[in-house]
């Protein structure tokens, strides 16, 4: 199928070509709104892989290889000018794909060529340093990249975790080979294309769509690779650490989240409440960072319920591209899997719920937005992760019980504290388990420049920021001894 002139879906993308994929096969390509198969998409395999894999490392030991910082960073900055200019193709592409609101779409979109623009900037910006050592001794260090990188991104953000993870990775000089979700891997292809476009030499960009159990698993094992960007479940991540520490390449995980908000009750509610519903809902939920959790002090917490509750009811979930608060969610395995948690639920308080567009077509994948009050900490809904737009509301009373509340579950991902007091603004931080706590305040904008990642389960190392760059190269120490 080729929708659109620069890209074509049934085709892999390496060493700089369109082709085939080893066996002819294909997926099905299926419009979440609707349900029905649009088109069809690459069914890429182990032999794919393996070729990808050899492209890249051709591409390190080529052009790709020898060109400077200086030069990779013009040529992200000319990527970046490319998705600007293809800013509403992009989010057309990923809201049919994906079933995000094209308004959401449209800022994913934006925000990859802004990570484009950052890492092109930073790209001559990775410096060593020199160490004081013996008298002798002149020591220093270098920091150089692991060489070909893999990335399996999900298919909730295409385009931002394109950015975040291949953009860094480009940055620093290694070669990439990315594996996008077979649900959603439409933006993946459409990039890759801008990026030969915009001059980057065959083979530092691969892409091959397929399963995660086929050509996913024959990426994270595969000898030739030399790192791994996962983000994903934590069931396959474990499978992900399992598979490359057979060849001990190391792994970055970004994995789940129960991201709670914590509202106390000098908070300000008015400031506060579009980020505590908005946090849950964007993308019908599908989100790792999603604040599925909000935890709220005694004195107003009916107060706060009733102000979030009239939020829910009147959100509507409906076709993308009719943008409406929600689209639907990505199939019918992951709405089933969110009605399974609404059941769970059917002897809690419902404080409020939205409803599906009149018209919406039978065979998309909608849920309501709903709201649930009164939640024992303990509960499946306050503890597991459901992805979908489900939130829970929890009440608590001192600081010490808001904390144990808060790092009550086997996540660690993000989390915020909504209170007009410095010093407890400053305690909270330092106690929540958690990669980013934000201070009255939900998720910064997006800030392509703040380190993002986790702990415990929510997964290990960092993304975003100059730390992804750390992230993605090797620190080579140098020792010259001179007399």
């Amino acid at each position: 199928m080729r929708d659109h002139l620069w890209y074509d879906a049934t085709q892999v993308h390496i060493g700089g070509e369109w082709r085939a994929p080893f066996g002819g096969a294909q997926l099905d390509l299926e419009d979440p709104s609707t349900g029905e198969v649009i088109g069809s998409i690459a069914r890429g395999t182990a032999e794919d892989i393996d070729a990808a894999v050899t492209a890249a490392q051709a591409a390190l030991d080529g052009d790709w290889g020898r060109m400077s910082a200086l030069e990779r960073g013009r040529i992200l900055a000319e990527i970046g000018r490319l998705v600007e200019r293809r800013i509403d193709d992009l989010a057309i592409i990923e809201a049919t794909d994906v079933g995000k609101p094209l308004t959401q779409a449209r800022n994913d979109a934006i925000a990859l060529a802004r990570y484009m623009e950052f890492y092109a900037g930073a790209a001559d910006k990775v410096h060593g340093e020199t160490i004081p050592y013996l008298d002798g001794y002149t020591v220093y260090t270098l920091r150089e990249p692991h060489g070909v990188t893999g990335h399996i991104i999900p298919w909730n953000y295409p385009m931002q975790i394109i950015g975040r993870s291949v953009g860094a990775a480009l940055a620093m000089g290694n070669a990439c080979v990315l594996k996008p979700a077979e649900e959603a891997c439409l933006t993946a292809l459409a990039f890759v294309a801008l990026a030969e476009e915009a001059g980057l030499p065959p083979g530092a960009l691969n892409v091959v769509p397929g399963l995660g159990e086929e050509a996913g698993a024959a990426l994270t094992s595969h000898p030739g690779v030399h790192h791994i960007s996962f983000t994903g479940s934590v069931g396959v991540g474990s499978l992900v650490q399992a598979s490359a520490a057979r060849n001990v390449v190391p792994v970055t995980l970004e994995l789940g989240g129960k991201s709670p908000q914590i509202v106390f009750a000098d908070a300000d509610l008015e400031a506060a409440i579009p980020f505590l519903v908005g946090a849950c809902i964007q993308n019908a939920g599908q989100t790792c960072s999603a604040s599925s959790r909000v935890l709220i002090q005694r004195p107003i917490y009916e107060e706060l319920i009733e102000a979030m509750a009239a939020r829910y009811d009147a959100m509507i979930s409906a076709p993308a591209r009719t943008d409406a608060n929600l689209g639907p969610l990505i199939s019918a395995k992951q709405k089933d899997i969110v009605t399974g948690y609404l059941e769970k639920g059917r002897d809690l308080r419902v404080a409020g719920m939205g409803s599906i567009a009149e018209g919406a077509p039978e065979g998309g994948h909608y849920v309501p937005a709903t709201l649930f009050a009164d939640v024992p900490p303990d509960h499946p809904l306050a503890q597991e992760e459901i992805f979908g737009p489900v939130q829970v509301a929890i009440p608590f009373e001192t600081e010490e019980e808001a904390i144990a509340i808060a790092n009550g579950t086997d996540y660690g991902l993000v989390a915020s504290v909504w209170t007009e007091n410095g010093a407890r603004q400053m305690r909270m931080a330092k106690k929540i388990r958690a990669g980013q706590v934000f201070i009255n305040n939900y998720g910064a904008g997006g800030g392509v420049e703040l380190p993002f990642g986790g702990t415990g389960k929510s997964g290990h190392g960092r993304e975003k920021g100059f730390e992804a760059l750390y992230g993605f190269s090797t620190l080579k120490t140098v020792a010259a001894k001179h007399g």
